[in-house]
């Protein structure tokens, strides 16, 4: 064995991404398949610590994996440059932006119920006393 290459146990505890998870990234082609010993133990190039360092990275600010697999297929398949790639940062972007204004909406929705139930008219209460009668 290449003293290089890394069993799927010590990429996880370098990467603090489980097993199961390197697995399934493999299975995804998030990672290369693995080249495999005689005892058919999984060896990864050290470059798989970097590569699942930005997944998970990307998936900390909001990447789906679906859109991580895109633009590793783009990077790997060469020419990928921030000016190419940036349309990626803004629909995420775009996409969080959406999600603030979501939560924001449901947030002012519940100081709502909460404004009634300090005036004695707690809505979420009374619902549930309808429901039984």
């Amino acid at each position: 064995m290449s003293d290089d290459l890394l069993r799927i146990g010590a990429l996880s505890n370098t990467t603090g991404v489980s097993i199961d998870a390197i697995r399934y990234y493999e299975r995804r082609g998030v990672l290369p398949r693995a080249t495999r010993t005689e005892s058919n133990y999984r060896l990864f190039p050290p470059e798989s610590v970097e590569r699942l360092t930005m997944v998970r990275r990307l998936q900390d600010i909001g990447f789906t994996l679906e859109e991580i697999i895109d633009a590793l297929q783009t990077h790997d398949a060469g020419g990928a440059t921030c000016d190419s790639e940036r349309w990626r940062l803004d629909s995420v972007r775009e996409r969080l932006d959406r999600h603030i204004l979501d939560l924001i909406a449901t947030r002012e929705a519940l100081e709502g119920l909460l404004d009634a139930c300090r005036a004695g008219s707690c809505d979420f209460v009374d619902a549930g006393i309808r429901d039984k009668e």
